[in-house]
């Protein structure tokens, strides 16, 4: 077993580096694959889940387990299942939160329901006055119903991989040292929760997405300040992705527009004003940019398609941590339930933002006013400018982990490895989420104060998680 992963590992790590760097006309960077070796790697990676969770003959299932395979094959299903734009991904990563939870509390005299605390939610299952249950199967039941159907539109490899891991999980269910009736109820109390928070989901405005998010129709606003396409080359983006899910329904944020911003600098093309300022600083920035503000842009792109997405980004962060530092199970639930919440709502206000807005790129204005020729870094997302997403949904899992975890707290992120990037040790959250934002002004799709505003929508927003009550 050994071999076939060392063979497997040294085959992904070719791939991995082999994968192509494309360039447009002036520079903009985008990681992509030769199709024939993302389809390889798509392999791959599902059957190292597959072959790891075999290879470790243990003689019993944890809870710990089922909640790290699922969340890891979730990570991977986020990177090839092409609805999965990044406020998607958090939407699914939040209800995959709130299930894991609720799955424990139910079992746990530590901690309590969500029931009550987050917008709309109400009627959760209870659980059978005097019977016993098997805690490891009520948390695989729920996750592996809650898995399947969030991804039930991703491809046949991901499909087949949801399929295997689910019936390896069974097997070792049915191994462990529970009667059978226990077992059997244990499973149908994961599902009915699963189904119920499931049925909630549908509810929240997000639950169906259409053209891969982008609107059949839709009518630019007119005047310079206004968003415009920045990718002549894309049919779909030539309209902007999601421009209702700042509508959507959040978790823990009111629904009543909370945590809005104030408007950006007003437009001007007067180089004494404060928006050519900010866009002069985009340009200079970007004509020098250090070999670690490159590293910076690119280990913090988080693409769809071809990452985990931001929120899964710091999933992934969690993760790490949680194995370097054995956090108990009840702990690990309330992190990440806590964490993608803020996440999601953070995708929600900020889009809300973005839409009532409307800004410009800094592409859009630069080559307007200052340089024709001028490309950023990095290839420009299809929405608007103000504020950043990524400077609102980092602030939102920092303000979470900094909480709950401690800050500073000094950790080494390896998300992005396998893709090239070398990882990046940070003193703590709110350090991370600091580069996660500036790595947008390197990249040169965002304006400075749409990475400061996000930021501080972002720690509204968190504190929205933070208050939920949790532990008894």
């Amino acid at each position: 077993m050994k071999l076939i992963l060392g063979v497997f590992g040294r085959i992904f790590i070719f791939f991995s580096q082999n994968s192509f760097v494309t360039q447009s006309r002036k520079g903009a960077v985008a990681r992509t694959a030769h199709p024939q070796f993302t389809h390889i790697l798509i392999c791959f990676s599902f059957a190292l889940i597959l072959i790891t969770s075999k290879a470790v003959a243990a003689p019993s299932l944890t809870q710990d387990d089922v909640l790290r395979k699922w969340y890891s094959l979730s990570l991977l299903l986020i990177r090839h299942t092409p609805t999965y734009s990044p406020p998607v991904a958090s939407r699914a990563l939040a209800y995959m939160g709130v299930v894991s939870y609720e799955a424990v509390a139910s079992g746990s005299p530590k901690l309590q329901s969500l029931e009550g605390q987050l917008n709309g939610l109400s009627g959760i299952p209870t659980r059978e006055a005097g019977q016993t249950y098997s805690e490891v199967v009520v948390l695989e039941a729920a996750l592996s119903t809650t898995i399947t159907t969030l991804f039930a539109n991703t491809g046949p490899s991901g499909q087949q991989a949801i399929k295997k891991l689910a019936e390896d999980l069974d097997a070792k269910v049915a191994a462990l040292d529970d009667d059978a009736q226990s077992r059997q109820r244990s499973k149908n109390y994961g599902r009915a929760l699963a189904d119920h928070i499931l049925a909630w989901s549908k509810t929240d405005g997000g639950d169906v997405i259409e053209n891969m998010g982008f609107p059949w129709t839709y009518k630019l606003t007119p005047g310079p300040s206004h968003w415009a396409p920045t990718n002549p080359l894309s049919r779909q983006q030539q309209v902007p992705l999601l421009p209702n899910w700042g509508n959507n329904r959040p978790f823990a944020m009111p629904v009543d527009h909370a945590c809005a911003l104030p408007p950006p600098p007003a437009y001007s093309e007067d180089k004494s004003s404060d928006f050519y300022r900010e866009a002069l600083e985009v340009y200079t920035i970007s004509k020098s940019l250090t070999p670690e503000q490159k590293e910076i842009a690119f280990f913090w792109i988080d693409d769809a398609m071809a990452s985990p997405t931001p929120a899964g980004h710091w999933v992934s962060i969690v993760l790490q941590i949680a194995d370097a530092d054995k956090l108990p199970i009840e702990k690990l639930v309330d992190v990440l339930m806590r964490l993608n919440v803020a996440m999601a709502d953070a995708f929600i206000g900020c889009w809300r933002e973005k839409y009532r807005h409307d800004l410009l790129r800094p592409i859009t204005y630069i080559k307007r006013v200052i340089d024709p020729e001028w490309m950023p870094f990095i290839l420009t997302p299809p929405f608007p400018e103000y504020p950043s997403g990524h400077s609102t949904q980092s602030s939102a899992a920092s303000k979470v982990l900094a909480s709950v975890l401690g800050d500073p707290y000094p950790f080494s992120d390896k998300t992005r490895e396998k893709d090239g990037a070398v990882p990046r040790n940070f003193t703590g959250f709110t350090a991370a989420a600091k580069e996660a934002g500036i790595s947008r002004l390197y990249g040169g799709i965002h304006f400075r104060s749409g990475m400061e505003r996000g930021y501080e929508q972002g720690q509204c927003i968190g504190a929205y998680a933070l208050a939920l009550k949790t532990w008894r």
